[in-house]
């Protein structure tokens, strides 16, 4: 619609914006119409009409098969259109047109703002199923006229009440009409069933429903007067309404078709499925993340009696071997605990790896014997927990590897992490570099037959758990590269 708008026709961006409004409004108008709407706005130049949008009804069948969106109309072609733009009225005279075989009636709605005619809304109604109305149908169509009446005033859409049509109920969903006074004159069964199950299980002709649903919302102390005067229909608002046995969804809008208001409209629908799953999904929620606060929570206080039995064995160790072999272990904890943290204040099970790898590179490199930086460059992105939590640890082993073995006590030099994306979005891959420029590897080192722990892990890690490869090898210029080349989920095994 804006390109459409913005291309054809003289309105400002104001007129625009109340476009939207009306067209984020008006399928209520085209089921309780059971017609056909096409907005049909005037050219620059004047000689023709543009449509810029189109609503079909979800209570009867259409006027249109095809869409009519960017069609243009030279004046003259259709004197409803000019009547209704011209004269600023509701144009309902004329013989039903013929379409395929099928006769249609059409009416003209001159769409205003502040005291200017915008377009004009064409109302198709398909007349092939006509037949004697049923009280509904009669309220539907009673209702669309006052809507109608409100468009062509300028009235309506009421400002600042934009709705989103999936959240909002609809005329289908459940309808009352109210009068003046707020007195409930129709409910239709869906709006009768909802408040069946707040738990009214009487008629609600003749009552007044904002003293009404007032008692049978869940409350504590008085009754609540905004909610009574909301349920009258004073004021255009959306609100839900908690009863003992249920949840309902209700949407009041005003109807002043002559500028003063004779009654209202009440939207409603029954919510209360939708709302027992969202609860049960946010229980759900925050038992995971309790679950992984209480997991790093645990794996902290594994790592501090490992530290503490780490400082009882100074006597014991002269060459300080098992102290290392138990720093290393604290070291491998922290890292899992790290991802178990990040998880705990996430909604799923996926994290944003980057301030992990960051969280890891700065916990290990306090461990450098010498004055070495650690740095990321490139991005890991959001990645599973199953990936994440191997991944973090043979982060850790990769970093403390580099550190103790490409580096001297006084040493200086840098250790640096890379993360590249790559691949489709079913099929994503993740390359990982570590990269130091230290001593380099020994002569005739082999990874893949290395007896260290450190690196045993990580081949045991990238290879069974992530599905991925792992090479190490002498990087140009000095100093040694290692590569993970992973899928972004792992391999079933």
């Amino acid at each position: 619609m804006n390109d459409l708008v913005r291309q054809h026709t003289a309105l400002s961006e104001t007129d625009l914006e109340w476009l939207h409004l009306l067209v984020s409004e008006w399928q209520l108008l085209a089921d309780l119409s059971f017609a056909d709407l096409v907005l049909w706005i005037p050219t620059t130049e004047g000689t023709r009409y543009v449509s810029v949008a189109q609503m079909r009804p979800n209570t009867g069948p259409t006027s249109y098969q095809d869409d009519m969106v960017g069609h243009m109309v030279p004046r003259g072609r259709r004197p409803m259109l000019d009547s209704a733009y011209d004269e600023g009225r509701i144009v309902r005279e004329g013989d039903p047109e013929w379409r395929e075989e099928v006769p249609v009636r059409v009416e003209s709605i001159p769409v205003r703002r502040e005291g200017r005619v915008l377009g004009v809304i064409a109302r198709n109604t398909n007349l092939l199923t006509v037949r004697t109305p049923s009280r509904l149908e009669l309220t539907y169509l009673q209702s669309a006229s006052d809507l109608a009446q409100m468009i062509a005033a300028g009235s309506f859409p009421y400002p600042g009440q934009s709705v989103e049509s999936d959240a909002s109920p609809r005329v289908g969903d459940g309808l009352l009409r109210l009068d003046g006074d707020g007195i409930v004159q129709y409910a239709s069964p869906n709006a009768l069933s909802a408040f069946h199950r707040l738990g009214h299980a009487a008629d609600l002709v003749g009552l007044h429903l904002g003293k009404a649903t007032a008692e049978l919302a869940v409350q504590q102390g008085p009754v609540d007067e905004a909610l009574v005067k909301m349920a009258s229909g004073w004021a255009p608002r959306e609100t839900e309404v908690e009863g003992s046995g249920g949840v309902i969804q209700l949407r009041t809008i005003p109807l002043k078709p002559k500028g003063t208001r004779i009654g209202s409209l009440v939207l409603l629908r029954d919510v209360t499925e939708l709302r027992r799953r969202e609860r049960e999904l946010i229980t759900k929620d925050a038992t995971i993340r309790e679950i992984h606060h209480r997991v790093k929570n645990n794996l902290q206080t594994v790592a501090a009696l490992l530290r503490l039995q780490s400082r009882r064995l100074a006597a014991h160790d002269p060459d300080g071997k098992a102290r290392e072999a138990l720093d290393e272990a604290v070291r491998r904890v922290g890292s899992i605990a790290i991802v178990h943290e990040t998880l705990s204040q996430n909604l799923d099970e996926r994290v944003e790896f980057d301030e992990i790898a960051d969280r890891v590179l700065t916990m290990v490199a306090e461990i450098s014997p010498g004055r070495v930086t650690g740095r990321r460059t490139g991005r890991f992105g959001i990645l599973d927990a199953e990936v994440a939590t191997p991944l973090s640890m043979v982060l850790t082993e990769l970093l403390q590897n580099a550190l103790e073995h490409g580096f001297g006590p006084g040493d200086t030099g840098t250790v640096e992490v890379g993360a590249l994306r790559s691949g489709t979005r079913a099929a994503a891959r993740l390359l990982v570099t570590v990269q130091d420029d230290g001593r380099g590897l020994p002569a005739g080192f082999d990874a893949a037959t290395a007896g260290n722990l450190g690196l045993q892990i990580v081949r045991t890690l990238v290879e069974g758990e992530l599905g991925g490869t792992f090479t190490m090898e002498q990087a140009p210029g000095g100093g040694t590269r290692v590569t993970l080349d992973l899928p972004v989920k792992p391999e079933k095994r």
